[in-house]
């Protein structure tokens, strides 16, 4: 199978332009950042899936693609870090709470930071803090104040919506990532309606909540896909995105094959293969709708002529979700019997059938469901292990950044190592703006990221000394291409060269204990630092 990008010309027509060298560039950039939620690393197609994402691997082919940029595992304490730039512990995460508040009198967000430098800022999604985005830089704002429960179709009771600082009721025809969409594309041509002496630069963060568990999509959405998967099964799937991430250079030919977990059997084994491939397919059906979003913002620029001039960001929050919240069954057989309706999930009081197998198939508005173990190490190929995990399928996101006039590369892959803490002092460069050490009393803590704007030039950037993490199933840090990891403070540290094993399957600990011992003083240094408690 061919690469999503050689059958793309009028798509990358559309999103590349005539390229005007970074020192020719008279003015800051717009800035869209958006951000998938649960989002393997190979699921685009620019990163060897086989989903159609055209528009997303258009802007691949028209900027840069990071092989070895870092999320946080899981969804709180990642967009902590991108907000402020800091690692999450300094501003009260955990690290292993998912829903944890952050500490925002230690910090700023990219919107207090952009709107003090005259950028216009807007959101669209999830919001995880107490206070609304109103309150922490963002001009407009649509979406949930997000807790565990989601819904695409309706509203639940513990996700209520809000535009700006009100709440609102969902039209009949609601579905999540449209709306978000919508919303973007409203705010945006609010922004230009401005007279031309007001003009600002803006800033657009889009926080989609897609492909997160629950499996919902429209049938129309899904029908495209289910053929694919029902042919290919996930062996069959995972060995052609390694294949195509190979021809596309972006992992070593060397590497080998991730650990499979003993409960996930082969394919042909399955004894409900049709259900098996329903679930993959409404998986798909969330990820071409984020790659659908993603071209009308687009295009919504380009007919604008603000395309050239917008730096676009793409990643995603985690590695792929194996289960829905349910139980530890959910992990194999995405799926909990026995387990009670729930009719106060929804506010119109609809029962929710939990759970899916053979009589009930993922996808319609009154079901919730996760597409299992077996897909989400699909999701991540080639990388080892899921989401709330220190291995590197669970924290290492795919990253796509395409601004024409900015970054003359086309098509390049970029392995230098980065960070979500990396984008705030990213976008804080390109505009012009100065990171304060005083904001309406508060006094924010120094960056802990360091800035992308040299690798966009072409130069390149001094790397961090080493990235650390506590997340919900591991500590971790990385130093070079050393990593160390373990589940606990009782358990003994793995080692590995992720040069030379990506995919983690060669523990060197006991061939190198003195530079284990070394590593591991570091993470203890960097988690007293952070106020990390043992």
């Amino acid at each position: 199978m061919k690469p999503v990008l050689s059958m793309l010309p009028v798509v990358v027509a559309i999103v590349l332009t005539m390229t005007v060298p970074l020192t020719a560039v008279e003015s800051r950039p717009n800035i869209v950042l958006i951000l998938a939620d649960d989002l393997g690393w190979s699921d685009l197609g620019c990163y060897g899936g086989e989903i159609p994402t055209p528009h997303l691997d258009a802007l691949a082919a028209g900027g840069l693609r990071f092989t070895q940029f870092y999320n946080n595992a899981v969804c709180g304490p990642s967009r902590a870090a991108l907000l402020t730039g800091l690692y999450a512990q300094r501003i009260g995460h955990s690290g292993t709470n998912w829903n944890q508040p952050s500490d925002f009198s230690r910090s700023i967000t990219i919107g207090e930071g952009l709107q003090r430098a005259g950028y216009h800022t807007m959101m669209v999604g999830k919001w995880q803090d107490p206070d609304l985005p109103a309150k922490r830089g963002f001009q407009r704002f649509f979406g949930p104040m997000c807790a565990g429960k989601i819904s695409y179709f309706h509203e639940v009771q513990a996700n209520p919506f809000y535009l700006d600082e009100q709440r609102v009721t969902l039209p009949a025809d609601f579905y999540l990532t449209d709306a978000l969409t919508e919303h973007a594309l409203q705010f945006l041509k609010e922004a230009a309606r401005q007279p031309e002496s007001k003009q600002q630069p803006f800033f657009l963060y889009v926080a989609h909540i897609a492909p997160h568990w629950p499996l919902h999509a429209r049938e129309s959405d899904i029908a495209p896909h289910r053929a694919r998967y029902r042919e290919l099964g996930w062996d069959k799937s995972q060995a052609a995105r390694r294949e195509r991430q190979r021809e596309m250079r972006l992992v070593p030919d060397e590497w080998l094959a991730a650990p499979r977990p003993k409960e996930i059997h082969d394919w042909a084994a399955d004894k409900s293969p049709d259900w098996q491939a329903e679930r993959m397919a409404v998986y798909a059906a969330q990820v071409a709708a984020i790659d659908r979003s993603t071209g009308r913002i687009l295009e919504a620029l380009r007919e604008r002529g603000q395309l050239e001039n917008t730096l676009v960001l793409f990643l995603s929050d985690n590695g792929a979700a194996p289960d829905g919240g349910l139980t530890p069954v959910d992990r194999m057989l995405g799926f909990a019997p026995g387990l009670a309706t729930n009719s106060t999930w929804r506010r119109d009081g609809v029962a929710i059938r939990h759970g899916s197998g053979p009589q009930n198939l993922p996808g319609p508005h009154d079901t919730f469901s996760a597409y299992g173990l077996a897909w989400a190490l699909t999701s991540n190929t080639p990388f080892r292990a899921t989401k709330l995990t220190g291995y590197e399928g669970g924290i290492r996101t795919p990253l796509i950044a395409h601004w024409s006039r900015g970054i003359a590369a086309r098509g390049q892959v970029v392995h230098d190592v980065g960070h979500l803490i990396d984008l705030m002092p990213t976008c804080m460069e390109l505009a012009g703006a100065k990171y304060p050490t005083e904001l309406n009393g508060r006094k924010p803590l120094p960056l802990d990221g360091r800035s992308l704007a040299p690798l966009f030039r072409g130069e390149t950037r001094a790397a961090h000394e080493f990235l650390a993490w506590r997340v919900p199933q591991h500590q971790v840090l990385r130093e070079g291409d050393w990593k160390i990891i373990r589940p606990n403070a009782s358990a003994p540290w793995e080692l590995y060269d992720l040069a030379r094993d990506g995919t983690e399957t060669t523990n060197l600990a006991e061939q190198r204990p003195e530079l284990v011992q070394q590593l591991a003083s570091r993470w203890q240094s960097w988690a007293a630092d952070c106020g990390i408690k043992p």
